[in-house]
């Protein structure tokens, strides 16, 4: 069924059943209603051009997914703020809406994403690290990986981040963990590969830390994402449900067709499809992208993480916030989130990425919730059963195919600005197109205001205003001031 969630007082000037405008107005198409669609939106709107926004889904967000079947809100994609800091783009919107972060680590890194005294790591027979051991294996880790950024300089040709571990474990013995240590060792890997939602035999021993890493650690947002989206969202002309099928650049303009029969004109197009929608050609385009820009799109990686939500009656678990199953493979490993710390709701959140998000994928809501609760119940075997369960499938999710993008073996790391570099009056959004932020929301929220400035050039310029051009921060872009609401409880 087809729905509109609000409609712009303006006419629709950009729509026709025969594909003709029927007004002379700055316009622009933006595609996707994600974090980068609605901030390229907002602000194209904020900057006197009209604009549609066409989603496929029948609800706002994209990989921002709050959900509020439990009667409080649980992110079921993004969920952090990854640099809790003035300098972060989404920070003057944050500290707006006066929305709460509990901060799980003052540390930027990507290994370090909580405090160490905030792990709780056990073996499969439910016995506890003793903590001494898991910051002496943790500091190893650091060392090991920061002798692997040494290999870039040896070797002109790209490897996997796993080859370049056991390159290092060669020349530096004394960096080998075993038994213990080293499934300890094998679980910070595991959460590494969450961080890029990829098996380290695939994620790039040159590129896996190009990510600019904002100061001031990380952030759950507490009550969600969903009052940012909503706030971006507000009237605009959104159109959900609109699936959209072909894009044709013409002479003046472009033209938009979508599943449902319709076709939207308008002076440019901005499009933040998720890569992995891009990837399965599902659009075409005519005339065909430039062969740079199919090449960025079929050589850029992205990754799985999943996330199987439980809801106990009580609290059963130690007061932190992860807990940990150590193991011999990074495979084999798990860890759970825990929410009651951050929230005060009794949840435990499992999160596979890679190899085993794809399998666990392959369960039904009922397995994939069961064995969740299977590897909690290593570790803590007097562990009740949840009385409920949510279970998000990023990867089959047909809006999606994927949760983020990462940097693959072998493949250049300015793949993320050929993604988002214009084609004509096409511009290009989204986390996959950040070459700075890539794989995070202020990553896809401040693309999506670049093209947006990009296209409003590129209109104003067709209709000889470019002298009116300034630049189109919004006015959620205010409040800088207001600091943000930070807790650690």
């Amino acid at each position: 069924m087809e729905s509109r969630r609000q409609v712009s007082p303006k006419k629709a000037f950009y729509y026709s059943g025969d594909g003709t405008r029927h007004s002379r107005s700055p316009s622009a198409i933006v595609i996707g209603a994600g974090f980068a669609g609605l901030a390229a939106a907002r602000a194209l709107q904020n900057a006197s051009i009209q604009v549609v926004l066409l989603e496929s889904r029948d609800t706002i967000g994209g990989r921002v997914r709050t959900d509020y079947r439990f009667g409080f809100p649980i992110d079921m994609g993004a969920s952090w703020l990854h640099g809790v800091c003035k300098e972060n783009p989404l920070a003057p919107l944050v500290g707006r809406l006066g929305l709460p972060l509990y901060r799980t680590s003052d540390d930027n890194t990507v290994l370090l994403d909580h405090d160490f005294e905030s792990y709780a790591l056990f073996d499969t027979d439910g016995h506890q690290i003793p903590r001494e051991l898991v910051q002496k294996v943790s500091q190893v880790s650091v060392r090991m990986l920061k002798e692997t950024e040494k290999l870039r300089q040896e070797y002109d040709e790209d490897m996997s981040l796993a080859e370049a571990i056991e390159i290092v474990l060669k020349r530096c013995p004394d960096l080998r963990q075993e038994g213990l240590a080293g499934k300890v060792f094998r679980w910070f890997l595991c959460r590494m590969e969450g961080w890029f939602a990829a098996d380290a035999d695939n994620i790039s021993m040159k590129y896996w830390n190009e990510e600019v890493l904002l100061p001031g650690g990380h952030g759950i947002m507490v009550r969600g994402y969903r009052p940012v989206i909503n706030t971006l969202a507000r009237g605009l002309d959104i159109r959900l449900n609109h699936r959209v099928t072909k894009i044709v650049q013409r002479n003046m303009g472009v033209e938009v067709s979508v599943e449902n029969g319709k076709t939207f004109v308008a002076d440019a197009a901005v499009i933040t499809i998720p890569l992995g929608v891009l990837k399965a050609n599902f659009i075409k385009f005519e005339p065909r992208l430039p062969d740079w820009k199919e090449e960025a799109i079929k050589n850029l990686a992205v990754g799985v993480e999943n996330k199987i939500v439980l809801l106990f009656d009580k609290v059963f678990w130690p007061n932190v916030e992860y807990l940990g199953v150590v193991s011999s493979t990074s495979y084999s490993c798990s860890y759970f989130l825990n929410l009651h710390k951050a929230t005060g709701h009794q949840v435990l959140v499992y999160m596979p990425s890679g190899r085993l998000a794809l399998d666990i994928e392959k369960l039904s809501d009922e397995a994939a919730a069961n064995f969740a609760f299977g590897q909690l119940k290593q570790i803590l075997p007097d562990a009740s059963k949840p009385i409920r369960y949510l279970v998000s499938r990023w990867a089959s999710d047909v809006n999606s195919l994927g949760s983020y993008s990462y940097d693959a073996v072998g493949k250049p790391h300015e793949l993320y600005e050929r993604l988002r570099n214009p084609v004509d009056n096409l511009f290009f959004a989204g986390e996959a197109t950040s070459l700075k932020y890539s794989g995070t929301v202020h990553g896809a929220f401040s693309t999506g205001q670049l093209a947006a400035e990009e296209c409003q050039m590129r209109v104003l310029e067709n209709y000889g205003d470019l002298d009116t051009f300034s630049p189109i921060m919004g006015k959620e872009m205010e409040a800088a001031s207001i600091p943000l609401l930070i807790s650690r409880m």
